[in-house]
């Protein structure tokens, strides 16, 4: 233990949480205290330790009843096929773009029809209508990346 630094030490001790447990919930102040360092020590390690590669989702709310939710998930085998289809999404796409990622992630078995359906209709120009064309194919990018980061695991 005397080779381990800190955000080891608290790596683990949340990991041992979570085995016994799928989520965990913190307040980030607390667990400074207990482990008598600052609160962004605590958010150091959640940001590094606890990422979706890593399988964790990290969820928080701040304020006074603010709080860091870490829940452990499952990955999909298919990681790399959705980092790529991020990658070609990048920060704008076109609607015929967006068909084409809707596409290949139903032809991949990734998603259903169903769920194929309720992205296409997510990306529509009918939806995304702000009049501006290059405001639309920012929305429709992050309304994709949004999707597909949550294609990286299961509940």
């Amino acid at each position: 233990m005397e080779n381990q630094n800190i955000s080891d030490i608290i790596e683990a001790y949340l990991k041992q949480i979570l085995a016994e447990s799928q989520e965990v919930e913190i307040r980030r102040s607390e667990i400074a205290n207990q482990f008598n360092v600052v609160p962004s020590q605590i958010n150091y390690v959640i940001k590094t330790r606890f990422t979706i590669q890593d399988g964790y989702v990290v969820r928080s709310k701040r304020g006074g009843g603010g709080y860091i939710r870490i829940e452990k998930v499952k990955l999909l085998d298919n990681l790399d096929f959705i980092d790529s289809l991020v990658a070609a999404v990048g920060d704008h796409i076109t609607r015929h773009d967006g068909l084409a990622v809707v596409r290949s992630l139903f032809e991949a078995g990734t998603i259903n029809r169903r769920e194929a359906n309720i992205m296409l209709a997510a990306i529509d120009k009918t939806a995304l209508n702000t009049g501006d064309r290059d405001l639309d194919e920012q929305i429709r990018a992050q309304i994709l990346i949004s999707i597909l980061d949550h294609l990286r695991y299961e509940s």
